[in-house]
């Protein structure tokens, strides 16, 4: 069905605008909550300051002090917000002006559909039209990625309508518009990172915090996949929106637009479960807070060992009422999650242990307050498990091509491609001697460690190593490229890289350490895993959500290695449009330009 009439098409509209107004404004919504005044604070301190003028003589100092003492606190939150707001907008501004002109240029050059574009565009003029029965077999992914589009579109509509430049709807699903949506989610994806980034590390100031945001939106893979048709960049905004609001505790919203990120790609129930289990420990742990609970050191106090029995019903767990040694770590616990060792353990196993007996304890003991806030979450996994068994896959189409696997070794790739983007990060001198520090404190550990670590990687790369045909077959991917010529230049070549692979996640490790507990860095493992590992082919734009996370919440406080980062980020952006769009080739068994990416 196709509309013709600007009457017909606007009860179409209406909705996809609205949709997105409010999904617009959730998202702001979410940034501005940090600008509130703490009323608990201020209240506080005027009933103290009322205490305080009990005696008449002192009682006009006391009120100017008050005064004083309230101006300079509003004057401050005054303008932290303004920074922050300039920050934003200082963000979005700059995004947009590299994003447009290189848009342009994008569709000046390649204005019909490439690669997987040839299946979503098609796709998402059908929705446009009214079309919502027909569906490519070929596409593999739920269709949020056209209800955003639809959304989108629905956006803009009024403005084209008002101008005379499209009298209906579906006129303005054209590849130029559907590419530039991504410009969009682009900037919504730079804000989102910026508020996350503020959110866990409030001490960071506004120039830091806006550099880092940059550079990040500079990732080359992230940059690259702005410019087409593609699901990256609405999955990656999704994912963050949906930790921005688990984050900020309203957890109904989280599930939402955790929806809208299996929606855009099923995968990304991993990140959901990610997400849902890191909330869920530090929700628990606010709880606990308030009782001022300390469980590092594998202890509570006799008070409130009573009420865990009193509230567990006797779970049978016996708990000591003393410190085990004086060796052990204890952590001071925060609402985002991070912590800061007092001291180094003499045994990282029993650490871990320790650490994840005291978390069990804190869930077990707040299991109902935690299920209640969780209840969205548990529905969305029930909802999506029912899908996968409805479905019989986890792909909606071409099955055949994208069956699951035991791809080990997509572990080892992304680490290393991860430690490379973070190059002044993790390859220096400095880290070197940090990591070699960490293995003189505790060689035992880290030997079998190690040991066990480089075994699993010639493991991995000798029986977990899968050759896709669409590796072996499309030049057209620099993956075929870093196949041919590196990974497999030599047979040695596999097992020499090895060092490196384990290398850059024990980097990675020592980083996400700094201000992560352990049990955050094996569930961001493990979902890693989860998201990589059933890829029966090397795509490195599966790698962006991991990387995101990985940078959100690696502590790198030197603003030259974020500096460095992001010239190494626009040589290799800079690059790889120039071969996309300037030195294009063709097959001989088959017609059309083709052109080189990721």
């Amino acid at each position: 069905m196709k509309v013709n009439s600007r009457g017909d098409s606007q009860g179409h509209y209406n909705g996809s605008y609205q949709t997105l107004v409010l999904t617009f404004s959730f998202i702001f919504g979410l940034a501005n909550l940090e600008n509130r005044p703490n009323l608990r604070t201020s209240n506080l301190r005027f009933q103290l300051g009322a205490k305080q003028i009990s005696d008449p003589n002192s009682r006009f100092d006391r009120e100017r002090d008050i005064s004083a003492g309230c101006q300079a606190d509003l004057k401050t939150r005054t303008l932290g917000s303004i920074e922050r707001e300039m920050g934003r907008l200082s963000i979005a501004v700059v995004v947009l002006l590299w994003s447009l002109p290189i848009s342009i240029l994008f569709n000046y050059i390649v204005p019909d559909a490439y690669m997987d574009e040839i299946f979503h565009l098609p796709q998402a003029q059908k929705y446009c039209n009214g079309d919502f029965r027909s569906w490519d077999p070929m596409i593999t992914t739920l269709p949020g990625l056209y209800y955003l589009s639809l959304a989108y579109v629905g956006f803009i509509y009024p403005v084209m309508w008002f101008a005379g430049i499209a009298s209906s709807y579906g006129e303005l699903c054209t590849t130029l518009i559907l590419r530039s949506m991504n410009c969009a989610l682009a900037v919504i994806c730079s804000l989102l990172f910026y508020c996350i980034l503020r959110h866990m590390r409030p001490g960071v100031d506004e120039r830091r915090a806006t550099l880092c945001t940059l550079v990040v939106t500079l990732y080359p893979i992230h940059w690259f996949f702005t410019f087409l048709y593609y699901t990256d960049v609405a999955s990656t905004a999704a994912v963050l929106a949906m930790y921005l609001a688990s984050l900020k505790g309203s957890y109904w919203f989280s599930a939402v637009f955790g929806a809208l990120a299996i929606l855009v790609r099923q995968t990304n129930v991993v990140w959901l479960f990610f997400v849902a289990s890191t909330g869920a420990i530090s929700y628990a742990e606010s709880l606990y807070e308030k009782d001022n609970i300390q469980y590092g050191d594998c202890t509570l106090s006799i008070e409130r060992y009573t009420k865990f029995i009193v509230r567990g019903k006797s779970t049978g767990l016996k708990l000591r009422k003393r410190k085990v040694g004086g060796s052990m770590n204890t952590t001071t616990i925060s609402p985002t999650g991070t912590y800061t060792p007092s001291s180094t353990s003499s045994s990282s196993c029993y650490g871990l242990l320790c650490e994840f007996w005291g978390i069990s304890m804190k869930l077990w003991s707040f299991k109902w307050e935690v299920l209640v806030a969780y209840a969205p979450f548990l529905v969305l996994f029930a909802a999506f498990g029912t899908f996968v068994v409805w479905n019989g896959s986890l792909v909606v189409g071409a099955k055949e091509a994208h069956t699951a696997s035991f791809h080990l070794v997509q572990l080892p790739y992304f680490g290393l491609v991860s430690a490379a983007a973070m190059a002044p990060v993790h390859f220096n001198l400095g880290q070197a001697v940090i990591l070699y520090r960490a293995f003189q404190k505790d060689k035992f550990y880290y030997l079998v460690l190690g040991s066990l670590a480089l075994a699993a990687g010639f493991l991995s790369v000798h029986f977990f190593s899968i050759a896709h045909p669409y590796l072996l077959a499309d030049n057209r991917h620099y993956t075929f490229y870093i196949w041919r010529k590196v990974i497999h230049a030599h047979w040695l070549m596999k097992y020499l890289l090895v060092p490196l692979y384990v290398y850059s996640w024990f980097s990675i490790f020592n980083i996400l350490g700094k201000s992560r507990k352990t049990i955050w860095v094996l569930l961001y493992f493990f979902s890693c895993a989860a998201v990589l590992v059933p890829a029966p082919l090397i795509e490195f734009r599966y790698y962006n959500i991991p990387f995101f996370f990985l940078v959100l919440h690696s502590p790198i406080d030197d603003s030259w290695k974020w500096f460095i980062m992001g010239i190494q980020f626009v040589i290799v952006n800079i690059f790889t449009i120039m071969m996309f769009l300037f030195r294009p080739f063709h097959w001989e068994h088959e017609q059309g330009t083709q052109r080189f990416l990721w």
